[in-house]
């Protein structure tokens, strides 16, 4: 026989032992842990850029530095040469300080091949094709302002960590999951209802007398499952177990990066006293040899020592700056993006 039907039917379960809720809120922790993740990869590239960008600024600056060094080394040979022509100096300190401008030209040229090996890496982390993309010339100052980390943070300031976060999220939806697989040892109640049309003739099928209503309620309980509903709770709980870990190591992870990143600060604004002590003293050193040499009383080995040595106190100078700021990018990462 032939029977048309038309109608709706609708089911509910009555979620007697939260495993309806228990599902939600494990599906609503892991939307947390995916936002949360996100947002860690976000951090993670705007420190990348940051850090970037400075490493090229830096690199402006070593470069400005060789750039006026070999100035001045151009400007002594140019001096010694014309001594050497009054027959004041020997060809030995024109041959030093030729070797010595050639020295210091190749050590630009080494500057500036990696500033554009620092630019291109920016450029690929701007989403950008190294060909065109450019950035002006730019050394970083002396007097770079670096934000200054207040002391006494509270350790709760980690929990804004976006990997701490998407951590806790994960324990969290795998505690709801251990709840969802015990109610599964309980009865499910399920109501139905359904209503509409059926007749044997479709002409029949809207007519009064072919309506038709159906209201049942089913209780649904596991009796035999072969260990299987026990076997999933073990599993869930073995998967809260690594979650808990994978938490408790974000956040010794997280102290770690932060204490890393303060004795890293701590340690290079000890150095920086420390440079800046031996940059005066250079600076001073190298202008009475200058002053010495001209005078002739003393040779050319002594001024181009005591050059060397201002040139290294500088680029010492100027790479300390890049990794305080460096440092700094790298501490408000470990904070979270702020205080």
């Amino acid at each position: 026989a032939t029977v048309w039907q038309a109608g709706l039917g609708a089911s509910y379960e009555v979620d007697l032992f939260q495993r309806v809720a228990n599902g939600v809120r494990a599906a609503e922790a892991d939307a947390q842990a995916s936002e949360a993740t996100m947002r860690s990869v976000r951090l993670a590239l705007q420190a990348d850029v940051a850090q970037a960008y400075y490493q090229v600024r830096t690199l402006d600056a070593v470069v400005d530095l060789l750039g006026r060094t070999l100035s001045l080394r151009e400007q002594t040979l140019g001096l010694i040469e014309k001594r050497r022509k009054a027959g004041d100096v020997s060809e030995l300190d024109l041959a030093r300080a030729q070797a010595d401008r050639a020295t210091t030209r190749a050590e630009l040229q080494a500057a500036q091949g990696e500033r554009r090996r620092a630019e291109q890496a920016l450029a690929l982390l701007l989403g950008k094709t190294p060909s065109a993309f450019s950035l002006a010339a730019q050394p970083l100052p002396a007097d770079v302002a670096v934000p200054q980390v207040p002391a006494g943070l509270p350790s709760a300031l980690l929990e804004r960590r976006p990997d701490v976060a998407a951590a806790q999220a994960r324990m969290m939806s795998a505690n709801a999951r251990v709840g969802q697989a015990r109610s599964a040892l309980f009865p499910a109640l399920v109501l139905t209802a359904q209503g509409g049309q059926a007749s044997t003739e479709l002409s029949d099928l809207f007519a009064m007398s072919a309506r038709s209503w159906l209201v049942s309620a089913v209780l649904n309980l596991p009796i035999i499952d072969g260990g299987r509903n026990r076997a999933a709770i073990t599993r869930s709980e073995a998967a809260l177990d690594e979650s808990v870990a994978d938490y408790r190591q974000s956040v010794l992870q997280a102290f770690g990066d932060v204490e890393g990143q303060l004795s890293g600060l701590s340690s290079t604004r000890e150095q920086a006293g420390s440079v800046d002590e031996a940059l005066g003293a250079a600076r001073r050193s190298a202008d009475l040899a200058d002053k010495r040499y001209r005078a002739g009383e003393d040779s050319y080995l002594t001024l181009i020592d005591a050059q060397r040595s201002l040139l290294s106190a500088e680029r010492q100078a100027v790479q300390l700056r890049g990794a305080w700021v460096g440092q700094t990018v790298a501490l408000v990462r470990a904070l979270g993006g702020g205080w």
